[in-house]
């Protein structure tokens, strides 16, 4: 592991492969850490990309900060940590809130990004309803701690019939979640809720898109993610069998295999002059 100073704050990360790999930053969800990311990080390692996965702000090793973090905290900070490593721009992919980071990002930095993953994420701002539950669920997190939470969505994180089927991830899951922070997932809940919708943004993205989706995802659906890729018509979308939100940790070779043919595709190992320079 190591650390960076960016922003503020200080954030933990993993750098893996080749230094002359095709950089490729990975941006885990809420809440979650970048171990989420381990099959994906050995794959592409495997293939001679450069694999970057950072705590996020409060995540994991990163030490929490304030009261509320906005997506576009999160996405200054990862350009921050691209300013560190002497990286011009990455391929930048994201889970669930980290594929809204991603989105953020790229609003922001489009420079910094060479393509996008993105993965059981959703485009639209919140709505009314959403921003009133993201600001409980943060009261709550604060008062009773992660535990009873993480006990109760597992059966979302991953689809139902994969917590059993997969007693070693779910466990992996479960103890992502439940030593997460409380002070730091309210926050993020709190800057979450104010997100900006992405969608008009997205017309205009012109770099490589690889979107992913697992089949049985009840939180961002297929359909959450066909209406990114209607907006990104250049997109390629991949949905991923027997997996819910999280087919990265789910099915990783069925993942892994779309995302490697991608990147093959758009930024093939040997490229490394046109993503980090």
């Amino acid at each position: 592991m190591h650390t960076a100073d960016v922003n503020g704050v200080t954030l933990a990360y993993d750098d893996r492969g080749p230094t002359d790999g095709v950089p490729v930053l990975l941006v885990h969800g809420h809440p979650f850490n970048r171990t989420l990311w381990r099959p994906q990080a050995q794959a592409l390692t495997s293939a001679g990309y450069r694999v970057i996965t950072p705590d996020l702000r409060g995540y994991g090793a990163s030490p929490a900060t304030g009261d509320i973090v906005y997506l576009a905290d999160f996405a200054d900070d990862l350009v921050g940590l691209l300013d560190h490593l002497g990286m011009a721009k990455a391929v930048i992919g994201g889970v669930s809130m980290g594929g809204q980071i991603t989105m953020e990002l790229h609003s922001r930095h489009p420079h910094r990004v060479a393509a996008m993953v993105l993965s059981d994420t959703s485009a639209p701002a919140e709505t009314a309803e959403g921003k009133l539950f993201r600001r409980h669920l943060a009261d709550r997190l604060l008062g009773e701690g992660m535990d009873g939470y993480a006990g109760e969505v597992i059966g979302k994180m991953l689809a139902a019939y994969n917590v059993s089927a997969l007693p070693d991830v779910a466990e992996h899951v479960l103890t992502m979640m439940r030593t997460t922070d409380p002070r730091a997932a309210a926050a993020a809940l709190r800057g979450r809720a104010e997100r900006a919708d992405y969608r008009a943004h997205l017309a205009k993205v012109d770099v490589p898109v690889l979107l992913l989706v697992g089949a049985d995802d009840v939180y961002t659906t297929v359909a959450d993610t066909e209406e990114i890729q209607r907006h990104v018509r250049h997109a390629r979308i991949a949905v991923i069998g027997r997996a819910g939100h999280l087919p990265g940790v789910e099915q990783p070779e069925e993942f892994n295999r779309h995302l490697l043919q991608f990147l093959a595709r758009e930024l093939p190992v040997g490229t490394q002059g046109t993503a980090a320079q």
